[in-house]
């Protein structure tokens, strides 16, 4: 019996449309489907791991690097208060990071996410956001 791959793995495969930001050999960024702001980005292992406590300790490591200059990046092009970081892992079954330029807590609710965000803004941020990063001078930057 073969098991379902998650939802993220069929973006990462191509099976699902995706707003990529980043992708490298371990790890993707791509757009929320759901923002809770602008510029919201989920930072993902391809490796299907459900739980970030059972991620091997490299992986774990490069995916807190990749979390990090993408937060600067966004923190350059949203211009918030801060980035929030977030990991909770309940709605999909592979662990992901939640990046979410915030101007308070209140940014962090589930509950104020954007369920039918425009297209255009969201395509719209993917590409500033890759822009920023090929400024800086990462290659991983893709779309």
């Amino acid at each position: 019996m073969t098991e379902t791959p998650t939802v993220f793995t069929r973006i990462i495969r191509g099976e699902l449309p995706g707003r990529f930001v980043w992708r490298d050999d371990s790890a993707v960024a791509f757009l929320s489907i759901n923002p809770l702001q602008p510029g919201h980005t989920l930072v993902v292992p391809i490796a299907e791991i459900d739980h970030w406590i059972d991620l091997p300790a490299g992986l774990w490591a490069h995916l807190s690097e990749v979390s990090r200059s993408i937060a600067v990046t966004l923190a350059e092009v949203f211009q918030p208060v801060k980035v929030g970081m977030m990991l909770a892992g309940l709605e999909v079954a592979h662990c992901h990071v939640h990046l979410v330029p915030i101007r308070g807590v209140h940014d962090l609710d589930f509950a104020n996410a954007d369920p039918s965000p425009d297209p255009a803004a969201l395509d719209a941020a993917a590409e500033r956001i890759r822009s920023a990063l090929r400024d800086r001078g990462f290659v991983e930057a893709v779309g």
